[in-house]
């Protein structure tokens, strides 16, 4: 989102311990493998050595040929090597694998969880200081023509036709900012006269008459409408969902009737929102919906 920052993240000791452990049982068993393979050939080494080649033919111990007793003691050696890596670490076997690695997932849920909560304490700042960076006079304002079941558009277009709600957001916004995305631009046949486009798009080369200014974000688009008195967002569905977090009123026509959409409004929380005007019309001539003008503020 706006301005996020990425946070590095960090190994914490315990996980550092349980990777450690992991690379030590590993060397351990290597480490084992190898004694087991050079006891062999050391085996056969000495007997061929005492056998064939007759080295230390008459040194006995207790009648017994040395290479014997040296087989003996490197096999006790083997013996308590495999003792210490099975038996001694047998709480690092796989049920002590399956709870460390049940531990570190536990571990990572939480860190996720943290960073989730950082990122939208983050955001709702960024989006704040964006604002105050705009210095606005407080009246940023959302307009919108939203059904009763919050459709506003299908296939980047309209799917009403009123009247009386084109003439209220001339009278509204004429004058003034307007803020929009990208398909909500390209939904115009020409811009609208008398007000100032600005339509965020993560284009880089999005072509646009002249006059109108192209940002990259909610945040630039505040910042170049800084000295508007009302500032007007005028969609789409993102762009509002943004908006709802940082907006002062809401100026709403309520189409009395559902809609098949692919484009809606966000609900409008009654614990954030006081609405402070509702005035109904029925349809007529040129109307063919009921509907009603609807006025909102931020509590």
């Amino acid at each position: 989102m706006i301005g996020n920052k990425k946070s590095n993240v960090q190994i914490d000791k315990e996980q550092l311990e349980l990777i450690q452990n992991a690379q030590k049982r590993i060397k351990q068993k290597k480490r084992l493998y190898i004694h087991f393979v050079v006891f062999l050939i050391g085996s056969v080494f000495f007997i061929l050595l005492n056998l064939v080649l007759g080295f230390g033919e008459k040194f006995k111990i207790f009648e017994t040929n040395w290479f014997v007793f040296a087989i003996l003691a490197w096999l006790f050696l083997l013996i308590y090597h495999t003792f210490n890596v099975f038996i001694t670490h047998k709480f690092m076997g796989k049920d002590w694998e399956q709870a460390q690695l049940e531990k570190l997932v536990a571990k990572q849920k939480q860190r996720i969880e943290k960073l989730s909560e950082t990122l939208s304490i983050n955001e709702e700042t960024n989006l704040n200081e964006s604002k105050k960076k705009s210095k606005l006079s407080s009246n940023l304002t959302i307009i919108a023509a939203v059904a009763e079941n919050d459709a506003i558009g299908k296939d980047n277009q309209l799917i009403w036709h009123l009247s009386d709600d084109l003439k209220h957001f001339k009278t509204l916004t004429n004058g003034h900012h307007i803020i929009m995305g990208r398909k909500t631009f390209e939904s115009f046949p020409k811009p609208l006269p008398n007000r100032t486009h600005i339509v965020i798009t993560k284009q880089n080369n999005f072509k646009v008459p002249e006059g109108i200014i192209v940002v990259n974000s909610l945040n630039d688009a505040l910042d170049v409408a800084k000295k508007d008195s009302q500032p007007f967002i005028i969609g789409g569905g993102e762009i509002y969902n943004q908006a709802m977090q940082i907006a002062d009123k809401i100026e709403l026509t309520r189409v009395h009737k559902n809609f098949e959409a692919d484009t809606f409004f966000p609900k409008i929380n009654s614990s954030i929102w006081k609405e402070t005007s509702n005035i109904y019309h029925k349809k007529d001539e040129k109307n063919e919906f009921d509907y009603s003008f609807i006025s909102y503020i931020r509590k």
